[in-house]
């Protein structure tokens, strides 16, 4: 089988380098691997890191001419894709690479569909899984139970079971998008494929996985109120509407 890993990145500059040397160096026996790069046309230098690996066997690079926002960068992705599981991988390190076999291993064992990255999993954190200092530590509180609520509302209006709905460590079988048109620009994206494939009947599982959150002050890019609304649209939109 092959992996795609789409890499949407905007101005990510300080961890670019170091996350895609890890995803190049990821192997697993029977899997073969393209990463397809989605530079959103940053202003920190990100974009002239990411032109160090043109060439790079099994890498193709797509530039964008402004940033359209991750899931119009996905959608990108999405269009020249060619294997048969897609994982999506941020620029930064808040999820490990080497978790890859975990989140896997159930679609290349045949037991789903699609499976989640749960950091709601781990026992010594469940929801609480951003701690930060000061000010911060106000905004991670927020974030967190906002991920539980949204997560929650996600299963009472799909009939699914699921920890972490907001987890970026999200891998689909290509073929779920097979009669799937991705519409969302921004971080609703991601409801709006899970809501699509359990609106489809599709088997979702959950692993658990490590993460380590970083702070607005570190570049964290959601702002709670603005993508939070944006959400919440998505999820009642996407059951009732779309």
């Amino acid at each position: 089988m092959k992996l795609s890993v789409l890499f949407p990145v905007y101005n990510e500059a300080a961890t670019v380098r170091t996350i895609l040397d890890q995803v190049l160096a990821f192997r697993m026996p029977g899997l073969d691997k393209e990463i397809l790069i989605i530079e959103g046309n940053s202003s920190d230098g990100t974009r002239d890191i990411v032109r160090g690996y043109e060439g790079r066997p099994g890498v193709q690079i797509f530039y964008e001419d402004k940033p359209r926002g991750k899931g119009a960068a996905v959608r990108a992705g999405l269009k020249h894709m060619t294997g048969d599981i897609v994982l999506i991988q941020d620029g930064d390190l808040e999820y490990k690479v080497s978790d890859y076999p975990k989140v896997l291993t159930p679609i290349l064992e045949g037991k789903a569909e699609i499976v989640f990255g749960s950091r709601a999993k781990d026992p010594q954190t469940h929801w609480q899984y951003r701690k930060f200092r000061g000010f911060e530590r106000l905004y991670g509180f927020w974030v967190n139970l906002g991920g539980v609520l949204l997560t929650g509302l996600f299963n009472f209006l799909y009939g699914t079971r699921l920890s972490d709905g907001a987890t970026m460590f999200k891998v689909y079988k290509a073929e779920v998008f097979k009669d799937f048109e991705l519409k969302s620009n921004g971080f609703d994206f991601d409801w709006e494929m899970q809501a699509h494939c359990a609106k489809s009947g599709r088997k979702f599982s959950e692993v658990s996985i490590a993460y380590k959150a970083r702070s607005r002050a570190q570049g964290k890019k959601i702002v709670f109120w603005r993508d939070g609304l944006r959400v919440l649209w998505a999820i009642l939109k996407f059951r009732f509407i779309d």
